[in-house]
């Protein structure tokens, strides 16, 4: 099975000394995601809780709710020609009883950084197949003083970033700032599908006390993956894109980017930001703290 991190010669210059030593990168490599036999999806990955990322990524897609739909899931043996098994696909077996929704998989999907959809279609798919409402039940306020130790909690856990520099991180915290899980992976979606995945393994879903940090941008799919698992509160270090302010709009998801020390942007759901009786979101965390 593949490796989190390998090791590779490098010339390295610094100071204008010259040297050659190896050098330990992060691992890249395809797993392919089947549905009770059926090809749905290929995503580059970092080798590592492949079953977590393989559930997590049906939950985004509307097809796994509850522990419970799963009957199994499975490395494909004979993976290539020569029957050697890569450990590089996966196959999701439903539990009898458990539909296949038509969303998404009627398409091959090659997952990138984008979502796949566009505009209007992307936030209607979303609605529509949701398993989880955001709710507020009791009513969930997160302070601005407790989001700004996040990242500093996340970046502390980050175990495999410190000997590659090379890892999107993705974490989940109770609502009191208790870190419950990270997970690290060359793609950010991928980080936040194993989060979402082992937690749907373990009962959890939904999440609907959680807060997800992602490490980067706040991306349309990962708000996507947010609200599909019933998550409340998301929080990014980097900037959202349009579409995730709209979908977090329409879903009640509260979306916070520029997420730096004391200083954050509020997008969406500012109803959940206690900022001591303020109505509104702070103005003083203005488009200049992104940069």
């Amino acid at each position: 099975m593949g490796r989190v991190t390998e090791r590779r010669r490098v010339l390295r210059i610094r100071g204008g000394a010259v040297n050659t030593r190896p050098d330990t990168l992060v691992a890249e490599e395809p797993l392919e995601i089947r549905l009770n036999g059926r090809p749905i999806a290929i995503t580059m990955r970092t080798p590592g809780d492949d079953f977590a990322l393989a559930a997590g990524f049906l939950v985004s897609e509307g097809v796994l709710a509850a522990a419970s739909d799963v009957r199994n899931i499975v490395y494909c043996a004979g993976a290539t020609e020569d029957g050697r098994n890569t450990y590089n696909v996966v196959d999701v077996q439903l539990a009898p009883g458990v539909e296949v929704p038509d969303i998404s998989l009627e398409r091959n999907v090659y997952t990138t950084s984008s979502c796949g959809l566009c505009g209007k279609a992307s936030l209607d798919a979303v609605r529509t197949t949701a398993r989880f409402p955001i709710a507020d039940t009791p009513p969930l306020r997160i302070a601005p003083e407790l989001l700004s130790l996040l990242p500093v909690r996340l970046r502390e856990a980050q175990k495999v970033f410190d000997s590659t520099g090379g890892l999107h991180a993705a974490a989940l915290f109770t609502e009191d700032g208790e870190l419950l899980d990270v997970r690290e992976d060359v793609g950010r979606h991928n980080a936040v599908d194993k989060l979402v995945g082992r937690a749907l393994r373990e009962g959890l879903l939904p999440l609907e006390r959680a807060v997800l940090l992602v490490s980067g941008r706040a991306s349309f799919e990962l708000a996507q993956k947010a609200v599909m698992a019933g998550i409340p509160v998301l929080a990014a270090v980097s900037a959202p894109s349009s579409l995730a302010v709209d979908l977090a709009a329409e879903t009640g998801l509260t979306l916070v980017g520029f997420l730096r020390g004391p200083d954050m942007n509020v997008y969406a759901g500012e109803h959940r930001i206690d900022v001591n009786g303020q109505t509104g979101p702070s103005s003083s965390a203005g488009r200049s703290s992104g940069g």
